[in-house]
């Protein structure tokens, strides 16, 4: 199924890419560069990216600034999400949610499935929210976080996606 467009004008979100990685640098950070270029061709602003060491208390201590920073709407993070013993995104950002949002894991899951096969059950992709900040952990390499990008993320943060998307809601997250 295709996402539907209606004509209501384009909103940009504010977004902050993280790579999670104990070796990648900005030469070399294809995943961090994809979800940067994708972002910025689709009409976002990207406020913030960063390369971070595979390690709990230095991925929440980024994770918790940009969570308070109210000018990040959107972090996105490649790497961290498999299950070998270095690998702690879920780990370090889980006690920082708000709300999980399932459905991102087990969508994205879904569509990697024809790509890599039974490999996907590997991913521990997750999206959540927190401080009103949608948040969106995906697996270290390029491929995987082109099939996010074009098949959830580019619609879900399109306002004019229907009959719902993310970005529409922003301006109610922190709603009680």
């Amino acid at each position: 199924m295709t996402a539907h467009f209606t004509d209501q004008g384009f909103l940009p979100l504010s977004i902050a890419v993280l790579t999670v990685s104990d070796s990648r640098t900005e030469s070399d950070d294809t995943s961090g560069d994809l979800l940067r270029d994708k972002a910025l061709e689709a009409g976002h602003r990207v406020v913030a990216k960063a390369i971070v060491r595979d390690d709990v208390y230095q991925l929440r201590a980024i994770y918790s600034r940009w969570i308070a920073d109210p000018e990040v709407q959107i972090i996105l993070s490649t790497g961290g999400t498999g299950v070998t013993g270095r690998d702690s995104t879920p780990e370090a950002v889980a006690p920082l949610l708000d709300k999980q949002i399932e459905g991102f894991g087990e969508l994205f899951r879904q569509l990697s499935y024809p790509e890599i096969g039974t490999s996907t059950v590997q991913s521990r992709a997750f999206g959540g929210l927190a401080n009103g900040t949608l948040i969106f952990c995906l697996p270290g390499s390029t491929g995987a976080c082109r099939t996010a990008w074009e098949r959830v993320l580019l619609p879900q943060l399109d306002s004019r996606t229907r009959p719902c998307n993310f970005a529409q809601l922003i301006p109610r997250l922190l709603e009680r």
